[in-house]
């Protein structure tokens, strides 16, 4: 009897899920009620509460489900790929053909996103979860490669990385070629620059200039 009630209950958010967010493709994020959603998913407003807090949490919940499709893809095909330029592209790739579902919705939210007072923007702290474990993601992806890494560079890189990726999905939002082929094409060559840059960085003779680099990140860490 517990697995059919979980069952259910699973069943349940998924379809508010889905609902909240064809109606925030058909109407944008700002003027979808909760009562919208309840209404469309067929179920009371109390019963979207309950499973989520606020539209704030089906958006978290929509970077929940995207990050997690992602991993199913892309991981596999990581298995047998040692080199970081390869292994770079297979994220972003994947990353990119996993979301192009929600293609109209991304750019719609982006302009909630953006603020850098919404809690829908990427570097939020309600943000906090999925941007980790995207950064445990590229940190699995240099750590899966057979790149020489120093260890100063290596514990700053995962993050800088996620930041590269954040900047493709920016890219993605605004193309509009078929098939995103410019996205694709920024993915092929800019995977194989940040390659080479952390190899030209990972040179004693730079270690100087990295560590310098490296300082200045921690520096604008601090309020």
């Amino acid at each position: 009897m517990q697995t059919v009630k979980t069952s259910k209950g699973a069943e349940t958010r998924r379809s508010i899920l889905a609902m909240a967010l064809q109606l925030f493709r058909e109407r944008g994020y700002e003027k979808t009620t909760m009562r919208m959603v309840a209404d469309a998913a067929g179920v009371t407003v109390s019963n979207v509460y309950y499973y989520f807090e606020s539209k704030e949490h089906l958006v978290q919940a929509f970077y929940d489900s995207t990050h997690v499709e992602h991993l199913a893809v892309c991981e596999p095909m990581l298995e047998n790929e040692a080199g970081l330029e390869k292994r770079l592209q297979i994220a972003l790739r994947t990353k990119i053909e996993t979301a192009e579902p929600y293609h109209g919705f991304a750019g719609l939210l982006f302009k909630t996103a953006a603020d850098p007072k919404s809690p829908l923007n990427p570097f939020s702290d309600a943000s906090e979860d999925v941007r980790n474990r995207s950064t445990d993601l590229m940190a699995r992806i240099v750590d899966g490669s057979k790149a020489r890494v120093p260890a100063d560079l290596r514990r700053e890189l995962p993050g800088l990385l996620w930041l590269y990726q954040m900047a493709v999905i920016l890219f993605w939002i605004h193309d509009d070629s078929d098939g995103r082929r410019r996205t694709h094409r920024l993915i092929e060559k800019t995977a194989g620059l940040v390659t080479r840059l952390i190899s030209i960085s990972s040179a004693k003779l730079m270690a100087p200039l990295r560590k310098s680099a490296l300082g200045l990140i921690e520096d604008l860490r601090q309020p």
